[in-house]
This record gives structure tokens, C-alpha cells and sequence, in this order.
């Protein structure tokens, strides 16, 4: 019969054995990622690839391609709003309220 020491000793042994694979997974991944970065850098040279050519230029969060914040539409005045969340500035209240369309004022 097996003792509760003996028992937790395996547990114990095999713990220190788990811990150890997982130190030389991560060993292995960063070596492994080393070479594949290589390799990616060597094909972007090859191809010319750029960082708006992967999408890598935006930020995080924008859309089309369009930081957050970037203005999107300017009035006579050169106030700027980005059509973004939140409150339209006065200019941009106003200007809809006088019936004209956001499209006119696009940048």
C-alpha cells in the first residue's frame, strides 16, 4: 500500500519535472521565434512588403485605415471634428440644423 508521503512526493517529483519541460518549451518557442522572424524579414525585403501593405500602420481601434481622432470634416472657419463618438461640436450642431449635409465638409 501506498503512503499519503508517497503520494506527495511523486506530486512534488512530477511538479518539478512539469516545470522543467515548460522552461525548455519557452526556450524552444524563443529560438524557434528568432528564426521565423528571420525568415519574415527576409521576405519583406524580397517582396517589398511595407507596414501599410500588412495593415500595420493604423491604430489600434481605427477604421479604414483612419487613426482615432484623425478629422474627417473642416468648415469655412478650419474647425476640424472627426466624426467620432461622443458630442458634434456647435459648428457641426449648427450646420445640420441649417440643413446642409456632413458631406460638404469632408476633408
Amino acid at each position: 500500500m501506498t503512503s499519503l508521503a508517497d503520494i506527495n512526493l511523486q506530486i512534488e517529483q512530477e511538479e518539478q519535472k512539469i516545470a522543467q519541460l515548460k522552461k525548455q518549451a519557452k526556450e524552444l518557442h524563443a529560438v524557434e521565434r528568432g528564426t521565423v522572424i528571420e525568415e519574415v524579414r527576409k521576405q519583406i525585403a524580397e517582396y517589398g512588403i511595407t507596414a501599410a501593405d500588412l495593415k500595420l500602420a493604423a491604430s489600434k481601434g481605427s477604421k479604414g485605415g483612419r487613426p482615432i481622432g484623425v478629422p474627417k470634416y473642416r468648415n469655412a472657419n478650419g474647425e476640424t471634428w472627426s466624426g467620432g463618438r461622443g458630442r458634434k461640436p456647435r459648428w457641426v450642431v449648427d450646420v445640420l440644423a441649417a440643413g446642409k449635409s456632413l458631406s460638404e465638409f469632408e476633408i
